[in-house]
């Protein structure tokens, strides 16, 4: 019988060495060209080699220093300095293990973008200093809120001004109110008219007479033993409160205008607000807009999105309109307000058009699901950055809404100010 040559401690035939010296050649020839990579943003590019079965590359030398790793034929990481990097791939042959060799490729990580923008702090000693980021999270009805406020490239780049503003408060009897405003990037004292509308707003519907005045006519509008004239009647009345609301904002911009030798388009700002109580019959929201940031209401499982604003676009070719025109004071002023009942809902959100613009693009997205659908993953980490916001373990929301506005989109550099009630 004829006895295996594993018996006698006899392996495979070793390979020749020439042929170790092709293979080893071959894989060296190789022209690797490995895909760019961005600075700042997330990045894995993988050896395809297959077609050299005894080929093993042990590292790659030099990768340390753009900060980025290699595991399991895969180069992946965040590399954070744009440069021209030259890698040494060090590799062996499974017949030859003791003599590892050097391939080398180049990486070139370009600058990333964020980085040719300058952050000028703006001018601590001027008139109505604002800080340049703002943020608040807290209650909200029986439901959450967070609030961000963010100056944007284009201010920090010339150490201008955040001019958006925003301003929540509880307010008296259970109602909340959320005020947000968009300063004209015209106005010298933009950051003032975009504070000022906020407040004040806010600062009205602090009233505790103003307010049971609305509840007792949200009572009769939503109760059904009332007459239809009897709850038109009652809309009128709230209408005619949201009107003098936004009447007190508009004098309260003439009043800081006055008394600081400015004129009113020097405070040009847009303003929208959303006023809610939640009653035994459902969420009622009181709300108003003027300009071109809209308020949206997300309903349970994203079955149906209402823009719940009349925005200034379109309408007026593009033409915003500000609380400092008296032109909005005319009868279409009724248009710009919304009372709305719903049982429940999912997000409520405002928003200035530093996050609509690259968010949404065009107005009609606004009442899109998918659209939505595809902004709400986007603040949960579809984004280049993998900046997510957790709306579940929230205790720190404010802070990671903050990091994703900074988010990068060519040609919107705005300020960016996003509410989401939730």
């Amino acid at each position: 019988m004829k006895i295996p040559s594993f018996y006698f401690g006899i392996g495979k035939k070793p390979m020749e060495k020439g042929i170790i010296y092709k293979e080893k050649e071959e894989f060296k020839e190789v022209h690797w060209v490995l895909k760019n990579a961005n600075a700042g943003k997330f990045y894995e590019f993988s050896f395809e080699i297959e077609d050299f079965p005894n080929i093993k590359i042990k590292t790659i030398t030099n990768l340390e220093v753009t900060g980025l790793m290699f595991e399991n034929n895969r180069i992946s990481g965040t590399p954070m300095a744009n440069n021209l990097y030259h890698l040494d791939i060090e590799f062996f042959h499974i017949e030859d293990k003791e003599n590892t060799e050097i391939k080398r490729v180049q990486l070139l990580v370009n600058i990333d973008p964020k980085d040719l923008w300058k952050n000028v702090p703006a001018d601590k000693e001027a008139d109505f200093y604002k800080e340049d980021e703002a943020s608040f999270q807290g209650r909200f009805s029986d439901k959450k809120i967070v609030v961000v406020s963010k100056r944007g490239r284009s201010h920090a780049h010339e150490g201008k001004f955040r001019e958006d503003d925003f301003a929540v408060n509880e307010l008296p009897s259970d109602w909340n109110i959320v005020s947000v405003s968009d300063g004209a990037g015209s106005a010298t004292m933009a950051r003032e008219g975009s504070r000022l509308a906020t407040i004040s707003v806010n600062e009205f519907f602090s009233s505790p007479e103003v307010l049971n005045e609305i509840e007792n006519n949200i009572e009769i509008i939503y109760t059904s033993d009332n007459s239809e004239k009897e709850q038109d009647g009652a809309k009128e009345h709230v209408i005619r409160r949201l009107y003098e609301g936004v009447l007190y904002v508009h004098h309260a911009l003439e009043k800081t205008a006055s008394e600081n030798n400015l004129s009113m388009n020097d405070l040009h700002t847009t303003l929208i607000f959303a006023l809610v109580k939640k009653f035994s019959f459902g969420y009622v929201i009181l709300n108003f807009g003027v300009g071109d940031c809209p308020i949206s209401l997300v309903n349970t499982d994203f079955s149906e999105i209402k823009l719940l604003n009349i925005m200034d676009v379109g309408e007026f070719s593009g033409g915003t309109r500000f609380m400092t025109m008296k032109e909005i004071f005319n009868d279409h002023i009724v248009s710009r307000f919304r009372i709305s009942c719903v049982e429940d809902f999912s997000y409520l959100v405002l928003m200035t058009d530093g996050i609509y613009d690259p968010k949404f693009l065009t107005e009609s997205k606004l009442e899109d699901t998918e659209s939505w659908k595809t902004f709400f993953n986007d603040l949960n980490g579809a984004n280049d950055d993998l900046s997510k916001v957790n709306f579940i373990n929230d205790t720190e929301i404010a802070q990671q809404l903050l990091h994703w506005t900074d988010f990068w989109s060519r040609g919107n550099h705005d300020d960016r100010t996003l509410a989401i009630i939730y």
